[in-house]
């Protein structure tokens, strides 16, 4: 869990077709790039960024130059973004430089440090005025302890990762940052594929954990993966699993294109979220199998298959949060058995002793389920639980059809809405 608790949106999604995640609220450049040292030491930033559902950029007619400058810089950044879009057919026309991490001294046995071989690799590649191919040779196992890649670097970067990275199960080794195990910080015109493997190695802090050991304190544990303020970043054809706690985090980021990714860890292993995306924007997730937990507004999932999840299409906000979920898209997705099919839930609360009734919560507005079917395994397939004191608003569904597993209509609970409109919907709607 983090500790800044404003706002959690939590979706679960087994993908097979396209599963897409856009951001089109802009931020100023300044703003987006900045971080406070409490930012950086827990590693999010909740804040909540109200948005208009059908209008993401507005001009005030009084301070029209102010937001023109603005306006300007957004679509320089979106230029940028694009260009990047054909970054690797334009590597293969351009001088590029192959680096071997193995030429630094990485054994890749499994067992032996290469941490200090992967920092001098690196600091290499960041340097090098040509773009430059980061090879992780295949077949092997590469042991690391956490590490950061840092930019800004010279050129553009791809960084094929053939082999396996396998996380330190040294808890010790993450005595000076708990948060990150791998985390590409400030590094532009990046891209990470290479269909190899990273290992959270996460076993030895799921047993340390509170949710599995009840006498133990609550602490956090590593991220696999950070992205951190990466502009025009492609994430591709990896598996990441067995993370320590999350798997895949992308935070200021923008211009961002994820595929083919496979998210895994044991059923058994506690809060090992598959992707938080936060004060990010063009973000684009599609052909994958992940598992998303976000801060974002303006969000379309389409596309998406889930088959045996506790969670289907989940919004959850910590109760007595502040800010806003807005303007989310649901389309085209396939249920099969799972346990919440759709659910909101404003009242969300992880602890041990119950929470008190809060005068405050995180809004949840503009959220539209279009096409949902499939089948519930329990007897809830919709659970609407919003607050009293600041009601759900603006919720459509529209043919959506979900049973039970022989064939039953389950039952949906609808608390505090306002502005519900249902057309073709299963179970039905209150009148």
């Amino acid at each position: 869990m983090t500790l800044q608790r404003n706002l959690f949106i939590f979706m679960i999604i087994i993908v097979t077709s396209l599963s897409s995640c856009y951001s089109t609220k802009f931020l100023d450049d300044d703003d987006d790039h900045n971080m406070n040292n409490g930012e950086r030491e827990f590693g999010y930033d909740f804040q909540a960024y109200p948005s208009n559902y059908f209008n993401t950029i507005n001009l005030d007619e009084d301070d029209d130059n102010n937001n023109n400058k603005k306006m300007n810089k957004n679509l320089e950044m979106i230029s940028r973004f694009h260009r990047f879009k054909n970054l690797e057919k334009d590597d293969e026309e351009a001088k590029v430089t192959t680096i071997s991490v193995d030429s630094f001294g990485a054994k890749g046995d499994g067992s032996t440090d290469d941490t200090d071989a992967f920092q001098k690799a690196w600091e290499e590649v960041c340097s090098s005025s040509n773009v430059v191919n980061f090879v992780v040779s295949q077949n092997k196992k590469y042991l690391l302890k956490p590490i950061e890649f840092s930019g800004p670097c010279k050129s553009s970067i791809t960084m094929q990762i053939y082999g396996t990275l396998l996380a330190s199960d040294d808890t010790s080794d993450y005595s000076k940052d708990s948060r990150h195990w791998i985390i590409f910080n400030s590094v532009q015109n990046l891209v990470v594929g290479g269909a190899g493997v990273i290992n959270g190695n996460g076993k030895i802090w799921w047993q340390n954990s509170c949710k599995i050991n009840k006498k133990l304190p609550c602490k956090h544990a590593p991220t696999a993966l950070t992205f951190y303020n990466c502009n025009n970043l492609k994430v591709k054809d990896l598996k990441i699993e067995d993370a320590q706690q999350m798997h895949l985090v992308f935070e200021r980021c923008f211009g961002v294109e994820v595929s083919n990714l496979v998210v895994s860890s044991p059923e058994n292993s506690p809060n090992t979220d598959g992707i938080h995306i936060t004060r990010t924007q063009n973000i684009q997730v599609s052909d994958s199998t992940i598992g998303t937990e976000a801060h974002v507004s303006d969000i379309n999932v389409n596309g998406a298959k889930l088959s045996g999840t506790t969670n289907g299409l989940r919004i959850k906000t910590w109760q007595g949060g502040s800010g806003s979920a807005s303007n989310i898209k649901f389309q085209n997705v396939v249920m099969n058995g799972v346990k919440n099919p759709i659910i909101i839930d404003q009242n969300y609360c992880d602890q041990e002793t119950p929470c008190k009734d809060q005068d405050s919560a995180v809004q949840v507005k503009n959220v539209i389920y279009q096409n949902i079917k499939g089948t519930s395994a329990t007897n809830e397939a919709i659970n609407f639980n919003c607050s009293k004191n600041f009601p759900c608003q603006g919720i459509l569904l529209e043919n959506v059809k979900l049973l039970g597993e022989n064939g039953e209509i389950p039952n949906a609970i609808w608390e505090n809405i306002d502005n519900l409109t249902c057309n073709n919907v299963s179970p039905e709607c209150p009148k």
